[in-house]
Formats: structure tokens, sequence, C-alpha cells
């Protein structure tokens, strides 16, 4: 039976793009969803993301039980879990962008705004660059490669043993997290083309 990704619709993230790309990758059957009965019935979960820190939780926490769902899918029920630009943000204890707000605390750390110290790097972080594996990734799921960045604000682990990724924009910045049965990448599969529909398709297929 085939199974089903539950795309999680809390008016903060580019839906339409992220289902055409797991459809791409080998998805058969992707439910855009507000409803958290089908986020607990689903055997996977992709949470998109775009915008503000602080919009995108609060735009998830005003979904009735939502977040409810998604814990006990993910960290009782086991289900797989990836979530995508803000989407991997909202994973840490909190993000300071227009204030301090908690986020799922999934992984510990700070969303915060990215720090350039060499006038020749701009902000956001606009476009492609490289991925480079940690010696934590899971190279089941996450390849070393190329994929396509848009952020202003980065993902400050606790712990490096939850980083999985590492690009390079003036400094070190976290491109993907891993924890068990949740993934985060900071950079958009469903733009970067060949290499994100790997991931995707990577993701699909993982047995954490």
């Amino acid at each position: 039976m085939a199974e089903t990704i539950a795309l999680v619709d809390y008016g903060a993230g580019n839906l339409h793009s992220v289902y055409n790309a797991l459809k791409a990758a080998g998805a058969d059957r992707v439910e855009v969803t507000a409803d958290s009965n089908v986020v607990r019935a689903a055997d996977r979960i992709v949470l998109p993301g775009v915008g503000s820190f602080k919009a995108c939780a609060e735009g998830l926490r005003a979904v009735d039980g939502m977040i409810d769902a998604m814990t006990e899918r993910v960290h009782v029920g086991g289900a797989p879990f990836l979530g995508i630009c803000v989407g991997m943000q909202l994973l840490a204890t909190r993000g300071v962008e227009h204030g301090v707000t908690a986020g799922l605390d999934w992984i510990g750390g700070e969303v915060r705004p990215i720090e350039i110290t060499d006038p020749n790097i701009k902000v956001p972080h606009m476009g492609w660059n490289d991925v480079a594996l940690s010696p934590h990734a899971d190279a089941s799921l996450i390849e070393p490669g190329e994929a396509y960045f848009l952020h202003s604000y980065h993902f400050a682990t606790d712990s490096g043993e939850h980083v999985a990724a590492m690009t390079d924009h003036g400094g070190g910045l976290v491109a993907a997290v891993e924890k068990g049965n949740v993934v985060g990448v900071q950079f958009h599969p469903e733009k970067s083309q060949a290499y994100g529909l790997a991931l995707l398709a990577n993701f699909l297929e993982w047995r954490p």
C-alpha cells in the first residue's frame, strides 16, 4: 500500500512547489492538509516554511491540534519528518526574529541573524551553494552537492551532533540538521533541481 505524505498547510509555505517536487521524487500520495487527524495517520510528514520565524511559529500554533499531532506521530509513532527552510528552523528551541519566539524545541538551539564581517558577502544568503556533510550525517539521506538557499537567519544548534551538513557564506552555516527520525534542511529542495529531487527521493525511502 502506498505511503501517505502529510504536507502541512499552515499558511506559511510554498505548498504547490513542494507538492510537485514530492510527486516528481516518487511520492504516490501527498496530502496537503491543515487537519491534525490526517497528520496523525500519515506515514511521513513534511513541514515547509517561508517568511519569518515568528510568523511561521504563530501560524503553526494557530492550526488546531497540529503541533500535538505532529509531536505524537513523530516522537511516539516514529514517522519520518522533514522540515524545509523555516520549517527546519522551527525545530529549534527559539527564534529571535521580531522578538523571541518559542520553537518546537525538537532540536536544541536558536535561530539568529546571519552575521557577516566581509562587506562583499550579502544577506540574505541567496542562490546556489555547497552542501558539505558533517561526520554525523546519514549519508543515505543527505548527500554532498549544491542546493538553493534563501534565508537571512540561521539555525545555531546547541550540539554539533545534530548538524548533518554545513554550507559556507561568510562563515559556516548549518545547512541540515538531523536527530533520530527528524531531519531539517535550510535549503529549498523544491528549487534545487536534481539535487533537491534526490534528497526528497531519499527521504521517501528513509528508514531511520
